[in-house]
Parts: C-alpha cells; structure tokens; sequence
C-alpha cells in the first residue's frame, strides 16, 4: 500500500510507462500538497481496461491526471475523432487520448478491440458511469472492450472523504455481463466521490 505516488521504477514491468519528463515532480509535490494519495498496487499486466468510479466532478479527471504524470503510468483515453485538431491534437495525445470516430460503420467498442491487439501494451481508462450525474445503471462499453480484447478489468476509485485515488484488485470478466457489472458495483459500495457515491 502506497500513501505518496510512487516512483516509475516501483511500477511492474509490464505495466506501459510515460517517458520520464521535469513535469512529474511538480505533479507529485502538487498532489501532496492537496493531501491526496494513491493507494492499492498495481497489477503486472500489460494490457488493462481501467474503470473509474464514482465519476461525479470535473475533478475526478483534474486529479486523475496528476496522479498518472505524477507516477508515469500510461494510462489512455477515448475521446472522438473531431477534438483532434490544431493545438488540442497534440495536447490531447500527449495526455494519452485516442481518437475515436464515434460514427464509423466499425464501432467504438470493435476500435478499441482492434486496439488492444494490435499493440504490446495498453493500459485503458473509462468511466463506466459515462457522465457525471447519477445513473440508474452503467454503461456496457468497457466490458465489452476487455471482453473482446480478453483483458482483466482493474476497478479504480475515488474516495473524496480521504482524499484518496485507490486501485483494487483486477477482476477477470467470466461472460456473464450482469453479474461482472454487479460485482464490479458491489467494489465501489464503500466509496463516495465528491458529491455521491455508486447506488
């Protein structure tokens, strides 16, 4: 367990790294200084879908952010094909964003699938709840994604009350969508984001 965002060379192996950067220790003194930490390990696998949970704030992604500069971890991103442009296309996939054409006759989730085999490494990030407001049920895209991909799913969560970013254990998908979802919710039970927690 981890009470500071650790050094890149604490991570796995396997796990995909950022190329080191001066950025970092700033990051890692910024969250110190809000009094957040990370906790939880991670796992040695080379291709993941993350899931974040209670998304509730814009902050979610503010702090999130830090934490994967902070620690050097290569964690990407969807995000549709037309913010790529100008300036906002380098930020974007320096940030770890992948460009998606969300109305290609090839779907997102059949992308992301093709994605994650076509490279070594891949760690993904998504909010299952897809907004910020509360949701009677999540979305199926990311199970979909590793189950296609055959990837683990590593539940991530934000517990506001501590001000910690936890990682709990990755949990292998078994085929069945609705009862992997409501384990995977039944994780979050004990966590409240900024102004909920996951119902």
């Amino acid at each position: 367990m981890s009470a500071y965002p650790p050094r890149p060379a604490q991570l796995p192996p396997q796990m995909p790294k950022l190329p080191d950067n001066a950025f970092r220790g700033f990051c890692r003194w910024l969250l110190h200084r809000a009094g957040w930490r990370l906790v939880g390990e991670f796992p040695d696998h080379p291709k993941l879908v993350l899931i974040g949970a209670p998304h509730t704030s814009w902050w979610d992604g503010i702090w999130g952010l830090l934490f994967k500069v902070a620690i050097g971890a290569d964690v990407r991103f969807m995000a549709k094909k037309e913010l790529f442009r100008g300036p906002l296309d380098w930020l974007l996939r320096a940030l770890g964003g992948i460009p998606i054409e969300r109305h290609a006759a090839h779907g997102v989730v059949e992308q992301m699938i093709e994605r994650f085999r076509a490279g070594e490494r891949l760690w993904l990030g998504i909010t299952p709840e897809g907004t910020r407001r509360k949701v009677p049920k999540w979305k199926s895209g990311f199970w979909h994604i590793a189950r296609g991909a055959g990837v683990s799913v590593l539940p991530v969560y934000f517990h506001y009350p501590d001000k910690v970013i936890g990682l709990g254990p990755p949990h292998a998908l078994s085929g069945d969508m609705d009862a992997d979802i409501a384990r995977l919710r039944a994780f979050y039970a004990p966590y409240r984001g900024k102004y909920r927690g996951i119902d």
